[in-house]
């Protein structure tokens, strides 16, 4: 990344993120200074020559100028939307950080962002149509993505009917109403023509389809998401060239009607991972190549084995194998192996493909205690992926504000769990891109279990960290976790009271701290009282004891008391009881609990 500053205050500005991201930047100075990180200036020249070289020589770059004069500096530098670094410009202040250049394919829209947060006090500005009016454009799903892009995007924002053929169940951000999805076998061929709408496909098959160009043909007109589908599994004799193997794999594809865009890897056998050719055939496709032990290829059962592989590299089947291992549990072979020609000498290279089985997206997403602040970015980033939310009902109205357009909420009530659970992971099943939400972590007395104990390997999930209701009331209480400590729910709804008092007991013995989460309810207001005595037992009743009702919602009420004075019956469902351990001590209205125990003899 490169930095470009002219005035003092941008040099401050210029310095800060050069000092946050030490590793990624590269300053471009125009004071004669050094500036930024050592080793990482350039040689003093005039702004135009820093913009220069920095255009040339980084993918991203910060101007700490004016827009205009930016803009006048870049004019002559720009060669395409595909090829150009994304540019933010700062202003003098660092009121504002402006996407200026490269929004989507340069990545100047999060790099706004991240300089906003980078600086105190900064704002970012994006300006992309999609990104206002909160669509994800086509560009930045990660995907390859062809055909008429922006036709098909201009489509999407102006609300007029664009429709959704998925040959491949890829799990899509949520798109407005205005898309809906087909359930037809369309080809691309047909999706081109007429129709009086437009149409995303998402697709692994070639060719892509021709685009008309003329205004009044408008009507039928296609952008095509290419999935990274396919592995391609290649076999090679020691010495095969590249142009063999690249020829093989190209004409294997189009005859099978597939795109090499949607190729993930080449993969091969572990004894070829330094074959030139299989590594630069690889260069040209602009995939990785992986490899693979010859055992495990040769446990794979394969429909063409041969004698040749296994008296070479010691299995069966190389090329077969390969794609399949690569594409995992539920691959289908596609293309068959298949060898090379090459007129007047023996075939080098084989190769087959593999479509990986349509996968659907699960994240287990923890919303924290309530506060706003306390939702993590990347909570943020997977509400905003999904096209899908399964959650509480009264979750749901917390981050209803987040979510993009069109995208579907479920919502329930109380008691609901597992109906959720099972309802996220048919969700997923079926190829969505589900979030399924929690308060405080997903995984902690929330629906990450009940969700795994459901979801079966044919799907990706992804857990989403959140800041537990445990956490959110030691901040506000001091540091009574300071040392080792445990939580119990004194919910007897699902566990038996048994189990629970034998934990407590445990915990009692141990001299943990100890959270109970669920203390009191209405219908359950012996358990807290039983698990405080059960406590006392082993401690005195001075031991500091933390009650948080509505830790960081509106509400909030934070007290901090002892065994032997906290009432029960100030307690509810809303609230956590942070019990301290035997050498947990109030300071200055704080809970504190040392990470060692100096403190252990009473005060």
């Amino acid at each position: 990344m490169g930095l470009v500053s002219v005035t003092a205050a941008g040099r401050r500005a210029r310095d800060r993120l050069a000092a946050a991201w030490p590793d990624e930047t590269r300053v471009y100075d125009t004071d004669g200074g050094t500036g930024g990180t050592d080793g990482a200036a350039q040689p003093p020249g005039t702004a135009r020559e820093a913009v220069a070289r920095a255009f040339t020589e980084c993918d991203r770059l910060v101007c700490f100028l004016a827009t205009g004069a930016t803009v006048r500096l870049l004019a002559p530098l720009l060669t395409g939307k595909e090829s150009d670094p994304g540019v933010v410009c700062v202003d003098e202040a660092q009121q504002y950080a402006v996407a200026l250049l490269g929004g989507h394919a340069g990545g100047a829209n999060e790099l706004a962002h991240a300089v906003a947060e980078a600086l105190p006090g900064c704002r970012p500005v994006v300006t992309t149509a999609t990104d206002a009016a909160g669509i994800p454009g086509l560009d930045t799903l990660g995907l390859p993505v062809e055909g008429d892009v922006a036709a098909v995007s201009r489509a999407i924002l102006d609300g007029e009917p664009v429709r959704l053929v998925r040959h491949v169940a890829l799990p899509l951000p949520a798109l407005p109403p205005n898309v809906t999805e087909t359930t037809d076998n369309a080809t691309e061929s047909d999706v081109g023509a007429g129709g009086g709408g437009h149409t995303l496909l998402v697709t692994d098959r070639a060719p892509v389809p021709e685009v008309p160009t003329a205004p009044e043909e408008r009507a039928g007109r296609t952008a095509v998401l290419r999935p990274a589908t396919l592995a391609v599994g290649v076999g090679a004799s020691r010495g095969a060239s590249a142009d063999e193997i690249t020829e093989l794999v190209r004409r294997s594809l189009a005859e099978a009607g597939l795109s090499p865009r949607s190729v993930a890897e080449l993969a091969t056998v572990d004894a070829k991972a330094d074959e030139p050719g299989i590594a630069e055939a690889a260069r040209r496709l602009g995939v990785p190549v992986r490899t693979y032990p010859a055992a495990a290829l040769a446990a794979v059962p394969v429909p063409h084995p041969s004698d040749a592989p296994l008296a070479a590299v010691g299995t069966p089947s190389v090329a077969e194998a390969a794609a399949l291992l690569a594409c995992g549990t539920g691959a289908e072979l596609v293309v068959p192996k298949r060898k090379s020609e090459v007129q007047g000498r023996a075939a080098m290279a084989t190769c087959a493909v593999a479509r990986r089985r349509p996968r659907g997206r699960l994240a287990l997403v923890g919303l924290g205690p309530g506060a706003r602040d306390l939702l993590t970015p990347r909570a943020r980033d997977e509400l905003r992926r999904a096209s899908v939310v399964v959650g509480l009902d009264q979750y749901l109205d917390q981050i209803r504000d987040l979510l993009r357009p069109g995208t579907r909420v479920l919502a329930s009530g109380l008691g609901a769990e597992e109906e959720r659970a099972r309802t996220a992971v048919a969700e997923a099943r079926a190829g969505h891109a589900v979030a399924l939400v929690g308060s405080g972590d997903a995984g902690v007395y929330a629906m990450a279990s009940p969700a795994l104990a459901e979801a079966p390997d044919g799907i990706e999930v992804v857990g989403v960290p959140g800041v537990t209701a445990a956490l959110a009331a030691a901040a506000l209480l001091g540091a009574p976790l300071g040392h080792d400590h445990v939580s119990i729910s004194l919910s007897d709804l699902h566990t038996p009271w048994e189990v629970i008092e034998r934990r407590v007991r445990a915990a009692a013995g141990s001299d943990l701290v100890v959270t109970f989460y669920n203390p009191r309810s209405r219908g359950r207001d012996w358990q807290l009282p039983r698990a405080l005595a059960l406590l006392a037992e082993h401690r005195a009743p001075h031991t500091p004891v933390g009650v948080v009702r509505n830790a960081s919602r509106p509400g909030e009420r934070v007290t901090v008391t002892t065994l032997g004075e906290l009432d029960p019956a100030a307690v509810d469902m809303m609230t956590v009881v942070t019990v301290g351990n035997t050498a947990t001590r109030t300071v200055a209205g704080r809970m504190v609990t040392p990470r060692g125990y100096r403190w252990q003899e009473a005060p």
